[in-house]
């Protein structure tokens, strides 16, 4: 468990060369200041620290036992690393309670993490029995047994599409409530058995596990990450300094979209065409930095197999203004 293995010894940050190779630049500026706001086991921070000298980091987590592994992985570092038990979207509110108006680098690493896989109690794996729950952080919200014992055929319907992207949702949403109505689903070996007789055979023989796509979708629901990254995104934008870059590790197609729109829209000019000069008030507000998404090479992935989803964004603030609308 969480006391016999310390944050190195559990987690393997994903891309962590080429996250440094992207932010470290924007950090050569008198006292740096770069936001880890998925902070995770520090992985990426602590990446971050040894590169930087004096960098300062404000590191963001919903999840109280990653905090906690953290701070004993970034402990060395003292006074310059500042955490934070808060979900990503509240970043505003984060930096105005430590009187930091501009960073120099963010990063969103986003999805479950290793921990939370990792952890059998916490009810994330399809593949080991544990209680249902599926928070990220366990101390509030209602988990994944309390979501599927309480939706409708329509909202489980729609969670399962949306989340996903799951072929077969609507006969899912109704064998689950088929189902509750005999025996509460409580744990991860109910629903997954109850996944197993519901999607076809020959459809679980070619698209894998069938509990995948159902415990995706269940897990972005309970801890209602899309909504909470798609206000946590253009925050962080506008929190740049001019110079300041932003990356993003995505793992799901709806949360790399998202990215592609906003970073997209933000690096394109709105001067109306066929004008001689650029508008000043039209002028991107960012460089895009990578050529659509970048993904780990077959070495990475071989050693970190959570990596082969990933999809890398980057970005830097090149004018002043807010994206944030």
């Amino acid at each position: 468990m969480t006391a016999t293995r310390t944050a190195a010894q559990r987690h393997v940050p994903v891309l962590r060369p080429r996250v440094v190779e992207l932010l470290a630049p924007a950090c050569a500026v008198a006292a740096p200041v770069y936001v880890d706001a998925t902070l995770g086991m520090g992985g990426h921070a602590e990446a971050m620290l040894e590169a930087v000298p004096g960098l300062t980091v404000i590191g963001i987590d919903r999840d109280p036992a990653a905090l906690a592994l953290a701070a004993a992985r970034l402990g060395r570092y003292g006074d310059q690393v500042r955490l934070v038990h808060a979900v990503y979207d509240d970043l505003g509110s984060v930096l105005d309670d430590f009187g930091v108006r501009e960073v120099d680098a963010v990063l969103f690493d986003l999805g479950v993490s290793s921990l939370q896989l990792d952890e059998p109690d916490r009810g994330f794996a399809y593949r080991v029995d544990a209680p249902l729950d599926m928070r990220m952080d366990p101390t509030t919200g209602r988990s994944a047994a309390e979501l599927v014992a309480t939706a409708s055929v329509d909202e489980l319907t729609r969670i399962l599409r949306e989340y996903g992207e799951e072929r077969f949702a609507a006969r899912v949403a109704r064998s689950i409530v088929a189902q509750r109505e005999n025996r509460p689903i409580t744990t991860s070996a109910q629903l997954v058995r109850l996944l197993t007789e519901t999607i076809p055979a020959a459809s679980q023989r070619s698209g894998g596990h069938p509990a995948k796509r159902t415990f995706q979708a269940l897990r972005i629901a309970v801890n209602g990450e899309l909504e909470a990254w798609a206000a946590a995104l253009p925050l962080a934008v506008d929190r740049l300094r001019v110079g300041g870059r932003i990356v993003i590790l995505s793992y799901h197609s709806l949360e790399d979209r998202l990215a592609k729109t906003v970073l997209g829209t933000a690096s394109r000019s709105t001067t109306p065409p066929g004008l001689p000069l650029e508008l000043p008030d039209h002028a991107p507000y960012l460089r895009l930095l990578t050529r659509g998404a970048e993904t780990a090479d077959a070495a990475e992935t071989a050693q970190n197999p959570r990596a082969a989803s990933v999809r890398l964004r980057a970005a830097e603030r090149v004018r002043e203004g807010s994206i944030a609308r």
